[in-house]
């Protein structure tokens, strides 16, 4: 099983997990709303995984957290559209995943706050 813990609030991100299309190489994923005062989400926070700064997403027991898990997902989506096949073209590699992330974390910034929302915090 994945498990994604992102901003559930955040429509970018919300599009985003959605889009990858991941069931046909990891079977179930689950989709957890970082928001949400939720058990699973509590234990990230105290392992010291700050979910307003990243996401996380857990495979084969390892925690990928920020640009590291937006590689990850590159990895595991199926290429079979356009959207995918671009997302593993920018990001399957580290170092470009890196690059990149901070543009991805600042959209996510102004879109939750053309919505109103404010920052994630520790339930």
């Amino acid at each position: 099983m994945l498990l994604i813990v992102y901003d559930g609030d955040c429509p970018l991100c919300s599009l985003y997990v959605t889009r990858l299309r991941l069931q046909a190489h990891c079977g179930e994923v689950r989709l957890l709303n970082a928001r949400l005062k939720d058990r699973t989400v509590e234990s990230y926070w105290q392992q010291g995984f700050d979910l307003d700064e990243g996401m996380l997403a857990v495979w084969d027991g390892q925690a990928y957290y920020g640009a590291d898990a937006v590689s990850l997902l590159a990895r595991l989506a199926d290429p079979s559209d356009v959207f995918n096949r671009l997302h593993q073209w920018l990001n399957a590699r580290p170092m470009m995943a890196r690059l990149l992330y901070p543009v991805f974390k600042r959209a996510r910034r102004v879109a939750l706050a053309l919505k109103g929302c404010g920052p994630l915090v520790r339930s």
